[in-house]
């Protein structure tokens, strides 16, 4: 670099989500002058607007390739061992599972490339042919709900308190003197560029300030499309999720129930402090196209534009969505069937056509930095993620992952990804928008009032800790 690290000048707009805040701890860890570190985004870390803040992710060992058996490994570790880290990481195993002939040839698949992968997996991961080798794993589900189903049980599988590791890092920020714009004043606008109209300088947001830097880091997930032109390579979609809330005696009884994935289905996750369960469909996402022109684009294009549940708060899931939710809550836990469910959300990230991320200097400004492309699996990469975004700013990042993560407009369909089928549009589907709906609102209040009351709790447990 021409400058020394205390030095250089870093905005990372986005910095409240995943990859943002990430970047914005890497810098703070490789010795970059706190108050030359600038993290913008519409919403306090963590972002409202993030997919990462979220009650829980799935944490696994991804193998499709070498690059995913890299990152994967870096991150374990960090969440085992990094004082950051460590207390979000939840390791109660993860079972993925499936019954039909098509998902249980690719569990096959994938249990073989687990073993063959020579990473050491072998060592905690297994292969269960029947009802009473699953129900060993996890003896709250129900035998009769899983007749057929095989699985590949993961040891050192799991999940992550999503909010509060992402939350973690922000204190980290805070305490050590990273600059902040939140608001209008975090709001990414366009960037700004030296007299050879190439070589970024910084960024304006949309209330009109300027900040200035040397590099400028754009991590703003599932909207980074809608800000800057991406030429189709990202696609913004929504995936759906809901909450149920469990009684303290109910909750006991799932205390340390590993993540149970089901292909078919969706897939849950063990009731945190306050005994909410999360419960998610799979299915290949929504999309929300619209005419717009992000900055770079000659001219307005369809976009998939999110809808942020944030400034939306009455926005919910599509009503198919609420039945198939329905569907995998009779077949994980059934019986809670019949409990109220709540916080019924979208929650917005982005595809690439090959499921790589999308981690590089545009081709054509010169020190700006695209982070995006998370593909539905870049949450458990927060530990890491920034250190190799920060390696990237500084012009050594390793050739295979700069390689996997290049610029490749027209490189295949993001739309579809590598997913079974082409997501669709929320246009086409009834019941998600309540836009002054008193039923809808009295739910989100009663939302708000629960997530205040576990914040505070939360904040009281950890004072206590001091």
């Amino acid at each position: 670099m021409s400058t020394s690290r205390a030095e250089t000048r870093v905005i990372v707009v986005g910095g409240g989500g995943t990859m943002g805040s990430s970047t914005a701890l890497h810098l703070l860890r490789n010795g970059y002058t706190p108050s030359n570190i600038t993290v913008l985004d519409t919403y306090e870390i963590p972002s409202a607007q993030s997919a990462g803040n979220d009650l829980n992710k799935i944490m696994g060992i991804r193998i499709r390739n070498h690059v995913d058996i890299q990152l994967s490994l870096e991150a374990r570790d960090m969440w085992n061992n990094d004082p950051v880290f460590k207390p979000y990481f939840h390791n109660t195993g993860r079972l993925d599972t499936g019954s039909s002939p098509e998902e249980i040839e690719y569990l096959k698949k994938a249990y073989k490339q687990s073993i063959e992968a020579g990473v050491g997996l072998e060592k905690c991961t297994e292969w269960l042919d029947t009802e009473d080798e699953i129900l060993a794993k996890a003896p709250q589900l129900d035998r009769e709900q899983i007749k057929g189903w095989k699985a590949i049980w993961n040891a050192d599988g799991g999940w992550l308190a999503a909010a509060k590791a992402i939350n973690s890092i922000g204190e980290v920020l805070r305490t050590s003197g990273v600059r902040f714009g939140f608001g209008g004043g975090g709001s990414f606008k366009a960037p700004l560029f030296a007299a050879d109209g190439t070589s970024c300088i910084g960024v304006e947001t949309v209330d009109g300030t300027k900040y200035y830097a040397d590099k400028v880091v754009l991590a703003a997930g599932a909207w980074t499309s809608v800000l800057v032109d991406l030429e189709e390579q990202c696609v913004s979609k929504a995936w759906v999720y809901a909450h149920i809330q469990l009684t303290p005696e109910e909750a006991a009884q799932y205390k340390n129930i590993p993540v149970v994935y089901n292909g078919d289905l969706g897939f849950f996750f063990e009731p945190n402090e306050f005994g909410i369960i999360k419960v998610c469909d799979e299915f290949p996402g929504f999309t929300r196209f619209k005419q717009h022109k992000p900055y770079g684009a000659s001219s307005p294009k369809k976009i998939s534009v999110p809808r942020s549940h944030a400034k939306h708060p009455t926005d919910t899931i599509p009503l198919e969505s609420d039945a198939s939710i329905g569907r995998a809550i009779d077949a994980f836990l059934p019986k809670f069937k019949n409990k109220k469910r709540f916080n019924q959300a979208l929650c917005w990230c982005t595809d690439t056509a090959d499921a790589n991320l999308l981690i590089t200097e545009h081709p054509k400004w010169k020190n700006f930095i695209i982070a995006s492309g998370d593909s539905g699996h870049s949450f458990k990469l927060l530990p890491n993620i920034g250190k190799h975004i920060v390696e990237l700013l500084e012009g050594r990042l390793a050739d295979e992952l700069k390689d996997s993560w290049k610029w490749r407009p027209g490189s295949g369909d993001a739309l579809k990804s590598r997913r079974a089928a082409p997501a669709r549009d929320l246009a086409d589907l009834p019941g998600w928008n309540h836009d002054g709906s008193v039923d809808a609102t009295t739910s989100s209040l009663e939302e708000l009032r629960i997530s205040q009351k576990q914040t505070a709790e939360t904040g009281r447990a950890r004072r206590a800790k001091l």
